[in-house]
């Protein structure tokens, strides 16, 4: 605006800026308050103030009055409109002033808006609905509840808000109290309250009628949507009403505020039903982002701009995968414009598609107005619904980044639902259950609703104790009763089979007794008919014996002739045999003749006939057959061809003369006569066919059938004689025949005398076999009654116990139900608290008692023996919790949720489902596909390893929200089948993970992380089976056998009872039931001796693993205690699978021992040693005491040998307030903390004693060990820890030693010693599955070691089997490529720095998981990264932590450690490879203590190093190849050459402070220097420099000749520890006070004290703030500007830019907490600072360094301002300066300078300034000096001032920072300094020195100044 341009960054030029006018327009109470008045000058400022009454009356009377001056309305409402917009404007103003804004309640913002929001709802109303004036102010209390009371939090406010209303209606309106009662009776309107489909305002009648309209609506809305389950309570309908009717609102969208659960949704989607308009839920799909969004809300906006649809978008918290999308929302509902929805080409559509219907509104059909139009409608159809949960600080954070949310959106605050809502919800479920009486009913409600809101409690304690979150939403209620219907109807029909079987048992066996009696009436009839039987039968066996003779004797008979007449047909056979064969011989003559015959016919006979003469051939054949035909043998005379046709006269007959020709009787005459014919060579068929066809054909006949006769008369006789013999055999065979015939006859008879002998004996049989059975039904029977006469005992029992189960079957389910739906995720303490000490209590105090079984243990309703028993064969742990926890999970209906961080709960799924098992984890590839088809086919799926959110994708298969009917769920934008045997089981290993109230509603969270009695028994199976195999073999043997019996016995008692009662009719024949019956019997009665065998083999098993069990209880109590180290740093994670392995070796590791008690002892210490190596190896330095502390006290308070009140003062250390202390050497803090101990019986008249003897106790305190002393008097025989306990008291500096005594005193000297492991040992440990990560820390390089030890087992870069891949931007492809390599090949892998790619841990994390269930076994990974500094910045996955071996590589802690591992970098080798080993081997060993002193140095904060510097071995290392280099190579040692190379490169290279390279050059010269090599040489007090050793004898030295720890060992006075140790040793306290089990409630009421404590301290500082000064007034004050009096003038300026920040910042506060403005993060932090007692950081940002706390600094700067005021007052310098009260204390030392330069002509340059310590103190100075200027308030550290010596002496112990007289400064030339006896002061403005740095002043000293400089002397300006 000032240059008409802007500079384009992206473009990088200038752009002109022409003829633009600016309006600018800002909120007063929101965002940033302040405008640069350089910006402001550009404008006219207009301040619109919120309208006055006036005009809010005019203009809200003119709407209303206009509204009701249209038909139908009143006079009477008309006059009174502006009645009522006075009552609106009041309330509103009552409402604005009294509910603001906090940061809870950061929407209470009320203004314009809201009124007008309650007027839009008044116009709603017609005639119909408003006719009298009560009615008018009626709908403005509705609506004034809407608008205001609807946003609400609480019920404080709703109370404070209803007197309001009801307070100014009443000051209104007369008469009022009626239409009050009414309305807070009944108060509701809605759009459809007189039945939906046209939208009327109305009030509604009744809630019964509303909730008959709304059950409609429901089945309307599921006729054609995926049905909704709601019930509709007082609640629910409301909230219908309330979203119905910012629905139906021109503009109206809502935001609904409630924990997921509360029926936001579905509640949204009736309402939308209601109003007929859509509803929209974007579709969460793997990637689905901002421009998904966009297509998404462009569609939502073509639907409702240009088609007109009424659409609501409904979006939930969980849809909010990006917060970006807020952006896009905010602009929807801000303007509805929403920058680049459309590409260009789109919107020219859009404004094409509505041209026609803006011309129609009689408008100009311009782009923009058409586009306006477009949007105009898009805001009036299309409503935004916003779902969120005010869990947490999303919402509030959400609602200041986008406005809009909560600006322009209706809110509806769902609230927890009250009791009376959880009763009548489920009461009315209740309603459709049978098997509960009507009236315990209410009280099962009750109950149910008593459970909801007490485990609500318990989880707030939970939170405060166990810090782990626990929700319950109404949604985990609706769950409680589904299961509870659920759980009832399936326990009632077990039971009743149950019972039905009994039953069914028991009746049969009545039966059977009743039936024995009858069986034996029934033998004994049997008996008698038998014996009759018995006499028939021999009767006719007699009979039957004659008949049979007779039939042998004729069978004889008939043998015999059967034998003749073979022998005849023998003959007869033979004779026929002949015969055929001779006639065969004849046949094919016969053949022949007939087949002449078949060649005449009639017409060739004709034609023969008809020859006239023909010739002799021709004449002789028929000549031959007139002789053959001659009839009788008369040969005719005439054979001529005349006689020949007569007889051929008739050709037909002829014919059948021939063919019928007697050929076997032909007479001898006609032979006789035919010879001639025969004998003439002329008579041949072949030669007449020539002469005739037909004549030849005769010819061949003739001679044929005489051929013929010839063979037949040969046969003939053959044939007489075998008629004969044909006569004979059919004689025979008659006689034959009339044989068989009487022997069949005989036979028919013997039949039927065998048939009735048969039958006879069959029914004697029968008889027989039926009084066996008789009998033998008898004994069954009595078999059976006595065999089962105990089960018939038990049975009724059984059966009466099912009865009276029966009777309190709905109490028992209630209890179960509980049990299943709340308590999965408490731990053991918290399940019993709820169950013994609330429920059951409420449940026997109600009014209509529930019948319950008294002590019902909730798992023998859920499961019994037999389960349990295969759990734990299938691998669940056999503890209590585990077996609680398995019943939940298996009887859930909500998928369960394992926090399961030891894994066992996962083993045992594993094991349990086996092979059925899909195993999934989110975001592995395809991970969807694989739950879709699980979900289809009905697998069982376990999720593992969830981290705290799941993937939005599979909300819908969490909340199992089926649709269509049930069969399918929706995934992303897929329909999925959904098979019912589809179970999904949620895994996590997090310890504590935070799930939100949606998840845990949707979810059953079962706690399995493991308990320490669990584990106990876990262990000492393990240590058991290690130490007695045969023992555990034999136990787990009992116990699997123990388990299978349960089993067995309940299958073979169910047989029993399914064989009885499934046996029908008379089931006493079934000899095959009873003798399984017995069976079972005889099983069951083994089993019973077997279980009575193995109870004593168990109680003798037991009693020997007993005497293990301390090892095991040891055990179990280290992995809790090293389990519980996460709280200290989130890097300490370790597995319990890792642990287990450690607990076997140390058990193998411990000495055997023949005597029992000590083998245990043993365990125990090797056990105890074994794991404080492997869990110190992964812990910094700093917290390696706060474990073996833990573990300390841990173990005597298992031991029982201290007292808990003891060690709990020991932790807390309550100091009792307000005394002060009569003695000198005590401070008051510990004169109260020895009151305070005072009071316990063992310390009782301590505060006398050290009265009394003040001098003994003082000698105690002030010695430099104290807890090395002994205690004066009888109090030395105090126990150790009574003695920590008074030491605390005492000398609080001291306990870090006094605890590591303690610990040595109690464990032994081996867990305070410092060495740290051999790499190579803790390599042993490592595996393919157990990667080893190196825990980075500054100045360290651990990997140096594991190529060290690679090159020792040959894994080399060269050969090509050791890759080493430092992470960083692109290096994952490469280390993973490295790691699937190395898993094939067995190589070993570095990754370096991993916290450096946190997006590819999960990856790394399944890969490492991958490799180490399948990989080369050499496989080796080595990891490293640096740990966070804070646990919110911490992203190492815990997978890949706890399976690891962690190691920290810190410069470990002490001189004895440090100078140890110094020397462990060399090793004989090295000490013997330089020729001068004197030297080398001398200047070597002082390089170590150097190199150990500059390390430890460190811990001393300031004091030992102005900053901190991270010197590592390698300095140390090349520092002596320096060394060697250089002594090779010199005759002479050049002690300074080294001396420079050590201290200016290879340490000095780190040093960036010129006062610590002082300090490192001032070491070097004290440890390296000539006189080493020429006798005594102390490296530090009373530790020579030792002589030529080996290498073994150095280490050895150094652990007998050095010294204690202590500050001397680095040229520090003892007080230089005192305040880091304090420190030290409180946080020491303070982190094992954590670390101990919690209980108790935490605090109430914290919110509105801690504003309350805010605006306390804020209202002082205000108050005591003094004015600015007056920078005017001073300048003109101000005549001469002398250097002094432009410092004074700087100071004020300064100061006024402080004291206007403080002043901004605090009246923006006090605002902010009035709800005057809008809470901003800045607010925010502001308000923590002041509550935690800390300094702003915007007042620290314009402030002087300062180490105070907000209290002491405040009343530091008033009085620095004081001391302003004063020096300003006349500008003259003060009698003493207070050189702290300086912003910038230099620029007054210079002042000093200039004036003195000035005053005596020098050049500045040439000048420096001497410092004079006086012997006085300020108060003795009246005038400031002639020159220069005194100056007072200087303390000193690390030393002290001798004021009547004047030098510089040792401090007194204790006296931290003396006091320093005050100093005279003045300037004088360089070259008058002086420089002989001084010290090189530093000054610095704060302990923290460093950046702090003011001035050097030179101090005298008769000592080398050298000691002041390695004790690090300095003067300080503040302490």
């Amino acid at each position: 605006m000032d240059y008409n341009h802007w500079y384009d960054r992206s473009k990088l030029q200038l752009k002109e800026v022409h003829s633009v006018q600016y309006m600018a327009c800002m909120n007063p109470t929101a965002g940033s308050f302040t405008i640069n008045p350089r910006l402001q000058r550009h404008f006219s400022v207009f301040a619109l103030c919120f309208p006055g009454a006036d005009a809010l009356l005019t203009i809200y009377s003119s709407i209303l009055g206009q509204h009701l001056r249209g038909e139908g309305f009143g006079a009477a409402l008309q006059k009174g409109a502006p009645h009522l917009v006075q009552l609106a404007l009041a309330l509103h103003q009552r409402v604005t002033a009294t509910f603001l804004p906090t940061a809870i309640k950061f929407h209470y913002i009320f203004n314009l808006r809201d009124l007008s929001n309650i007027f839009q709802g008044i116009l709603f109303c017609t005639s119909e609905c408003l006719k009298t004036p009560q009615d008018l102010v009626k709908i403005y209390l509705h609506e004034a509840n809407r608008v205001y009371r609807d946003k609400m939090v609480e019920d404080r406010d709703f109370a404070t808000f209803d007197k309001l209303q009801s307070d100014t209606a009443r000051k209104f309106y007369e008469d009022m109290e009626e239409t009050l009662e009414e309305a807070r009776l009944m108060n509701m309107y809605c759009h459809f309250a007189s039945g939906i489909g046209e939208p009327k305002y109305m009030p509604v009648q009744s809630w019964g009628s509303l909730n008959k309209i709304l059950l409609e609506a429901l089945d309307g809305y599921n006729e054609v949507n995926a049905a909704l389950n709601l019930v509709l309570f007082e609640d629910a309908m409301c909230h219908i009403c309330r979203i119905n009717r910012i629905l139906e609102s021109p503009r109206g969208n809502a935001l609904l505020v409630g924990v997921g659960g509360s029926g936001k949704q579905s509640l949204t989607r009736l309402a939308a039903f209601i109003s007929s308009l859509e509803v929209f839920q974007i579709t969460l799909k793997k990637g689905y982002s901002i421009p998904d969004l966009k297509s998404d809300l462009g569609a939502l906006y073509i639907k409702a701009g240009v088609k007109n649809v009424g659409i609501v978008f409904l979006m939930t918290d969980a849809q909010v995968a990006d917060e970006n999308f807020l952006v896009l929302l905010n602009d929807l509902l801000a303007s509805g414009e929403i920058p680049d929805l459309f590409p260009d080409d789109e919107v020219e559509n859009i404004v094409g598609s509505v041209r026609n219907e803006v011309r129609g509104q009689g408008m100009m059909d311009t782009r923009e107005n058409c586009w306006k139009f477009f949007i105009d409608r898009v805001r009036r159809r299309l409503k935004v619904a916003l779902c969120f949960s005010p869990v947490g600080s999303t919402l509030r954070v959400r609602s200041r980044k986008f406005p809009a949310m909560v600006n322009c959106t209706a809110i509806d605050w769902f609230h927890e639902w009250p009791q009376e809502a959880l009763e009548s919800v489920s009461l009315r479920f209740l309603q459709e259950v049978e098997n509960i009486e009507p009236d315990v009913k209410e009280s099962v409600s009750k109950f149910m609703a008593y459970v909801h809101v007490s485990v609500n409690q318990t989880s707030k304690n939970y939170l405060v104790n166990e810090r782990r979150y626990n929700y319950t939403t109404p949604k985990s209620f609706l769950e409680q009763i589904k299961l509870y219907r659920i759980l009832l109807a399936l326990k009632s029909k077990d039971l009743m089979t149950k019972m039905e079987r009994l039953e069914n048992g028991l009746q049969k066996l009545n039966s059977t007794s009743a039936q024995v009696d009858d069986l034996k009436a029934k033998l004994a009839a049997q008996e008698v008919e038998l014996k009759q039987k018995n006499e028939d039968a021999d009767k006719l066996i007699q009979v039957v014996g004659v008949e049979t003779e007779k039939v042998t004797r004729e069978k004889a008979v008939a043998d015999e002739e059967e034998q003749k007449v073979a022998t005849i047909a023998v003959e007869v056979s033979r004779t026929q045999r002949d015969c055929e064969e001779d006639l065969a011989k004849a046949e094919p003559a016969l053949v022949a003749a007939q087949e002449a015959l078949n060649t005449l016919n009639k017409n060739n006979l004709t034609e023969l006939k008809s020859f006239g003469s023909p010739v002799v051939a021709v004449t002789n054949v028929t000549a031959a057959v007139m002789v053959l035909m001659a009839p009788g043998g008369r040969v005719p005379k005439d054979r001529s061809w005349k006689a020949a046709k007569v007889m051929m006269a008739k050709v037909d007959t002829f014919l059948d003369s021939l063919v019928n020709f007697n050929k076997e009787n032909i007479h001898e005459n006609c032979l006789k006569a035919i010879q001639p014919y025969l004998q003439d060579p002329e008579f041949k068929p072949e030669l007449v066919t020539a002469k005739s066809y037909a004549a030849a054909g005769l010819c061949s006949w003739v001679i044929n059938i005489v051929r013929f006769y010839q063979v037949y008369c040969e046969v003939e006789p053959k044939r007489q004689a075998l008629n004969k013999a044909n006569a004979e055999l059919a004689a025979a065979q008659e006689k034959l025949a009339a044989i068989k015939a009487k022997i069949n006859h005989l036979n028919e008879n013997l039949a039927k005398l065998t048939a009735k002998f048969e039958k006879a004996t069959a029914d004697k049989l029968k008889c027989q076999q039926e009084a066996e059975s008789t009998a033998r039904t008898i004994s069954l029977a009595n078999r059976l009654v006595g065999g089962l006469a105990s089960e018939n005992v038990r049975w009724a029992e059984a059966v009466s116990n099912f009865r009276v189960q029966g009777r309190t079957l709905c109490g028992d389910v209630l209890f179960i139900t509980a049990f299943v739906s709340y308590l999965g995720y408490f731990t053991k303490r918290y399940r019993l608290q709820l169950m013994d000490s609330a429920w059951r209590p409420y449940l026997s105090q109600l009014k209509v008692p529930i019948p319950v079984t008294p002590d019902l243990d909730p798992l023998t309703m859920l499961t019994d023996d037999a389960d349990i028993a295969t759990w734990q064969n299938e691998g669940l742990p056999a503890d209590r919790m585990s077996t609680e926890n398995a019943t939940i999970l298996t009887s859930c209906e909500r998928w369960p949720l394992m926090v399961d961080p030891q894994l066992q709960g996962i083993k045992w799924i594993k094991n349990k489902y086996g092979e059925d098992l899909r195993v999934i984890r989110i975001g592995q590839r395809g991970y969807l596909d694989s739950i879709e088809r699980a979900l289809a086919n009905g697998e069982v799926v376990l999720i593992e390893n969830l981290e705290e959110t799941v993937d939005p994708v599979l909300g819908p298969l969490l909340g199992r929200e089926t649709i269509k009917k049930g069969r399918y769920i929706k995934i992303g934008d897929k329909e999925c089948e959904y098979n019912p045997s589809f179970r999904l089981i949620l895994h996590t290993k997090l310890a504590n993970p935070h799930y939100q109230p949606e998840l845990q509603a949707q979810c059953t969270l079962v706690n399995f992380t493991v308990t320490r009695d669990g584990l106990e028994d876990q262990l000492l199976a393990a240590v058991v089976s290690m130490e007695r195999p045969d023992l555990e073999e034999l136990k787990s043997n009992l116990t699997k056998q123990q388990n299978g019996f349960k089993i067995t016995l309940k299958t073979l008692e169910d047989s029993l009872l399914s064989r009885l009662s499934s046996a029908s009719g008379n089931f006493l024949g079934d000899t095959e039931l009873v003798e399984n019956l017995e069976t079972t019997k005889r099983t069951a009665a083994e089993i019973e001796e077997k279980v009575k065998e193995a109870k004593v083999t168990e109680v003798r098993i037991n009693e020997a693993r007993e005497h293990y069990r301390p090892a095991a209880a040891r055990a179990s109590l280290l992995y809790f205690i090293m389990n519980d180290l996460n709280k200290i740093h989130p890097m300490y994670q370790f597995s319990l699978k890792a642990f287990s392995v450690v607990f076997q070796k140390a058990v193998s590791k411990a000495t055997a021992d023949e005597v029992l008690k000590q083998r245990v002892s043993n365990l125990i210490d090797s056990i105890t040693f074994s794991v404080y190596q492997y869990t110190t190896r992964g812990l910094f330095e700093c917290d390696k005491l706060t474990y073996i502390a833990q573990l300390v006290f841990q173990i005597l308070l298992m031991n029982k040998e201290i007292n808990p009140t003891e060690l709990d003062f020991l932790l807390r250390y309550p100091v009792q307030p307000g005394v002060s202390s009569p003695i000198d050497f005590l401070s008051n803090h510990s004169w109260g903390g020895i009151k305070a101990l005072c009071s316990m019986e063992e310390f009782r008249n301590l505060d006398r004693d050290i009265e009394g003897s003040a001098k003994r106790w003082k000698k105690l305190v002030e010695s430099e060990c104290p807890e090395k002393e002994k205690f004066p008097q009888e109090w030395k025989n105090k126990t150790a820890l009574q003695r920590l306990c008074m030491l605390r008291a005492l000398r609080p500096d001291r306990m870090t030693y006094a605890v590591r005594d303690f610990v040595e005193e109690k464990l032994g000297s081996q867990y305070v010693m410092g060495r740290s492991l051999d790499f190579a040992v803790s390599f042993e440990e490592s595996g393919a599955a157990t990667p080893m990560f190196f825990i980075l820390s500054p100045g360290v390089d651990p990997l140096k070691d594991v190529e060290k030890h690679g090159r020792k087992l040959g894994y080399t870069f060269d050969n090509r089997n050791f890759h080493n891949v430092s992470l960083g931007q692109g290096q994952e492809v490469v280390a993973e490529q490295a790691l699937d390599l190395a898993a094939r090949e067995g190589h070993w892998v570095i990754l370096q720095n991993i916290h450096l790619v946190a997006k590819w841990l999960g990856t790394l994390e399944k890969k490492l998981e991958q490799h180490g269930e399948s990989s080369h076994p050499e496989l080796r990974v080595f990891i490293s990264a640096e740990s966070s500094a804070t646990p919110a910045g911490h992203i190492i996955p815990q997978g890949i932590l706890e399976n690891s071996i962690k190691i920290t590589n810190e410069p470990p802690m002490g001189m004895h450690a440090n100078l140890h591992k110094a020397l462990d970098n060399f090793n004989q080798d090295t000490l013997e490879m330089c020729a001068r080993e004197n030297e080398f081997k001398s200047i070597l060993f002082s390089l170590c203590y150097f190199h150990a002193v500059v390390a430890e140095r460190r811990k001393f904060g300031p004091q030992g190093w102005n900053r901190s510097y991270p010197f590592n071995t390698g300095d140390l290392t090349i520092s002596v190849n320096v060394l060697y280099n250089y002594l090779e190579a010199n005759a002479k040692v050049p002690y300074d050459d080294l001396r420079y190379l050590f201290g200016e490169i290879m340490y000095g290279g780190h040093i960036t402070d010129d006062w610590d390279r002082r300090l490192c050059r001032t070491y070097l010269e004290e440890f390296i220097k000539p006189e080493m090599m020429e006798g005594e040489h102390f490296l530090a007090p009373g530790f020579l420099l030792p002589g030529n050793m080996d290498y073994n004898g150095y280490h050895q030295y150094i652990d007998e000749a050095l010294p204690t720890e202590s500050p001397y060992l680095y040229g520090l006075h003892p007080n230089a520890e005192i305040g880091f140790l304090t420190q030290t040793s409180e946080k020491l306290f303070r982190t094992v006070l954590e670390m101990q089990p919690r209980d108790g409630g935490g605090g109430e009421g914290g919110a509105s004290s801690r504003e309350e404590k805010v605006r306390g301290i804020l209202d002082e500082i205000m108050e005591k703030l003094p004015e600015e000064f007056n920078m005017v007034e001073l300048l003109s004050k101000a005549e001469e500007r002398t250097p002094y009096v432009v410092v004074a003038l700087q100071e004020c300026e300064r100061m006024n830019l402080l004291t206007q920040e403080i002043k901004q910042s605090l009246k923006e506060l006090s605002l902010g907490l009035k709800g005057e403005l809008t809470m901003t993060s800045d607010m925010e932090s502001l308000q923590n600072a002041l509550y935690l007692d800390q300094v702003p950081e915007s007042w620290t940002r314009r402030a002087y360094p300062s180490t105070l706390g907000l209290g002491l600094w405040f009343t530091d700067l008033l009085a620095r301002i004081r001391e302003l005021e004063s020096w300003t007052s006349d500008f003259l310098l003060p009698a003493a300066v207070w050189l702290a009260g300086f912003f910038n204390p230099q620029s007054f030392l210079t002042a000093i300078m200039q004036s003195m330069a000035r005053r005596n002509e020098w050049p500045l340059d040439k000048m420096c300034l001497q410092c004079d310590v006086t012997k006085k103190s300020r108060e003795d100075f009246t005038a400031p000096p002639r020159e220069g200027a005194y100056v007072y308030g200087l303390f000193m550290e690390g030393a002290r001032w001798d004021t009547q010596a004047g030098i510089i002496v040792d401090a007194r112990l204790k006296e931290l920072t003396p006091a320093v007289p005050v100093i005279f400064i003045k300037a004088i030339p360089v070259d008058k300094q002086e420089t002989r006896n001084v010290y090189q002061c530093p000054v610095y403005k704060t302990r923290q020195r460093g950046p702090t740095y003011v001035w050097t002043f030179n101090l005298k000293t008769k000592e080398n100044p050298s000691k002041w400089t390695l004790a690090g002397v300095a003067l300080l300006l503040q302490i």
